[in-house]
């Protein structure tokens, strides 16, 4: 006689699509990923956010982080956004297709892996107010180098002192620190720049990593 096929039945068919299924979703999970660094400018006006996170979107990004000023009339901004390698390209030529809006755009690409297994030792953020003059920001970002010190956000601005009427220079930054040990060395070599140059270094001991969202 004739011997009989066996049929897989719903238990062995319902097991091999769980495997199917488990497979591909571990492939999905392991799609490499490129971080997109955009600089942009242009005529300050509504809607260039808007604009540009529409774009990053609707074409496969994932906005990170950014900043983004308002400087005499001009709109300037920085921005990360996260892609995945097939779409890296074609989010790339339609982000510079927004030069068409009358904004100027500059596109740097990186793994973003390479940058989320970046550990920094230790982060400060300093605060400096002093009296304004020619060259302040010159000899402050020369102290920060010369100690091996990395700027990773910076904000600096001139105000008028309410009492005495001076112009003072006011300047806060995120730092990244090479060691912990670095923090007084830091602050005397500041603090000599100038007499009237009040500065105050808040350090982070634990250590951080970077793009952990």
């Amino acid at each position: 006689a004739a011997r009989a096929t066996r049929q897989p039945n719903m238990i062995e068919v319902t097991w091999e699509a769980r495997v199917v299924l488990l497979v591909a979703l571990g492939k999905i999970s392991q799609m490499k990923k490129i971080a997109l660094i955009l600089t942009v400018l242009g005529p300050d006006r509504p809607g260039i956010v808007e604009a540009l996170a529409k774009t990053v979107a609707e074409n496969g990004g994932n906005w990170i982080e950014s900043r983004m000023a308002h400087l005499s009339g001009q709109f300037a901004g920085i921005l990360r956004v996260d892609v995945e390698q097939r779409d890296a390209t074609h989010l790339a030529e339609v982000l510079r297709g927004l030069r068409n809006q009358d904004l100027e755009l500059i596109i740097h690409s990186e793994d973003a892996a390479d940058r989320a297994g970046s550990v920094s030792p230790g982060t400060a953020k300093l605060e400096l107010v002093g009296q304004d003059r020619p060259g302040i920001l010159s000899e402050i970002s020369k102290v920060l180098a010369t100690h091996e010190v990395n700027v990773e956000d910076l904000t600096t601005s001139c105000v008028i002192a309410p009492t005495t009427g001076q112009k003072l220079f006011q300047a806060e930054a995120n730092l990244r620190l090479p060691s912990p040990l670095v923090e007084t060395e830091l602050r005397r070599s500041l603090e000599a720049i100038a007499s009237d140059l009040m500065v105050d270094i808040v350090f982070e001991a634990q250590p951080s990593r970077r793009d952990s969202q």
